[in-house]
């Protein structure tokens, strides 16, 4: 691939990623943010064993801004309670790994950090926002009794 066609290919994508984030709920947000926290470990990984040392540490801050300032300050601590305040604390721990990892140049600590948020993906996934919750008859989906049909109807109208 020439260097024109890769820029184009990079611009094009950039555009897809902005229009995904400008059309997603706050619930797709997470989940992209979890997605690219985890392509960008991946990236580090793959850079660390073929001793790039430039894309590994790139990946790895890019990991590193992904945990900090979009999972980790999305958090409200006030409304969430405990699980947030023990979220926050594994968002911390993730990120004193990340950089472990980049400081040591081990694999180790990249495996289990992109294993932790492959598991949060994995749970804020199996989480249906209550909007996105397919509405179909004769299903309770906000615990109020359905509505009865009182009407009787023998045969034609």
């Amino acid at each position: 691939m020439n260097a024109m066609t890769q820029h184009a290919v990079n611009a094009y994508s950039q555009v897809g990623v902005e229009s995904n984030v400008a059309d997603a709920s706050p619930h797709r947000l997470v989940l992209m943010l979890f997605e690219g926290a985890i392509k960008a470990v991946a990236k580090a990984r793959l850079a660390m064993t073929k001793g790039e040392i430039a894309p590994k540490c790139e990946a790895i801050s890019k990991a590193i801004a992904i945990v900090q300032e979009g999972l980790q300050l999305s958090l409200d601590v006030k409304a969430g309670g405990e699980l947030a305040e023990n979220l926050n604390g594994l968002y911390e721990y993730m990120i004193h790994r990340l950089v472990f990892a980049n400081l040591k140049n081990q694999v180790e600590p990249l495996d289990e950090v992109g294993k932790l948020l492959v598991d949060l993906k994995n749970a804020w996934a199996a989480i249906v926002p209550k909007q996105a919750q397919p509405k179909m008859a004769g299903v309770v989906t906000d615990n109020t009794p359905p509505q009865r049909n009182t009407a009787v109807s023998y045969g034609k109208a």
